[in-house]
């Protein structure tokens, strides 16, 4: 049993980048139109933004503001797919037999994202990256436990994912459009229950496969029940069932 208190948190996806946005898609989820949009990330140069990933770019759009400006937090960064345009662009060179990128390809690596994240941001604490399956959400959640129970004061979890090329369509089916979540977290013996947030706690149970009943990706799932006041959610996975339980 996990328990956390959600300080803060903050999402993103393609036309969804203010509270009423989300509360309306929570009420009636859609899948949203993908178009091109991507964080503007204002609050960095024009130098530094110029190599950020649109994955990058939702990344740090949701995490930045969740860390104070001379706060050093650590960092659990998770995305199942990563940068699948990124690669799929080296993949695409190297069948053409083009010279690859140094650049691109150390860019592309799952943890490139948590790096550019602490160099820009100025964090010198322990970062995580993580990719597992549906259940990367989940993943990343007992990840943030391990670094509460180590004696972090808060952790930043984001999970990202962006919708990848085409070609990926017959293997990646759990990507409905691009979205980013950041949650700021704390354990709930370390937080003062007047403060404003949410708690909850996590389970893991074993279970059958219910993969086949997942409607939206985990993380969604959960934005979803913060915004609809939901008290109980639960997200099955092959044999793995994780219950999440809002504690008052």
């Amino acid at each position: 049993m996990m328990d956390f208190h959600i300080e803060q948190w903050r999402a993103w996806a393609p036309g969804l980048d203010s509270d009423d946005a989300w509360q309306a898609w929570a009420t009636h989820p859609i899948i949203v139109p993908e178009g091109d949009a991507q964080p503007s990330c204002d609050f960095l140069s024009a130098m530094q933004r110029r190599r950020l990933s649109r994955l990058a770019r939702m990344t740090l759009h949701v995490a930045w503001p969740l860390c104070g400006e001379d706060e050093q937090l650590p960092l659990v960064f998770a995305s199942r797919h990563g940068e699948t345009p990124r690669t799929f662009a080296l993949l695409s060179e190297a069948a053409d037999g083009q010279p690859l990128s140094p650049t691109q390809f150390g860019l592309s690596v799952h943890n490139a994202i948590a790096g550019q994240w602490s160099i820009l941001r100025g964090q010198r604490g322990e970062s995580v990256a993580i990719a597992g399956e549906a259940d990367t959400f989940e993943h990343a959640m007992v990840e943030a436990a391990a670094l509460l129970s180590e004696g972090a004061p808060a952790v930043l979890v984001v999970i990202a994912e962006e919708r990848p090329p085409a070609a990926y369509d017959d293997w990646i089916d759990d990507v409905p459009f691009s979205y980013a979540l950041a949650l700021r977290v704390r354990g709930s013996d370390m937080a003062d229950h007047a403060q404003a947030g949410e708690r909850w706690q996590l389970r893991l149970e074993n279970g059958r496969d219910h993969s086949a009943d997942r409607t939206w990706p985990h993380a969604l799932d959960f934005v979803q029940a913060l915004y609809r006041r939901k008290d109980t959610l639960e997200h099955p996975w092959k044999t793995r069932r994780w219950i999440w339980q809002r504690v008052p």
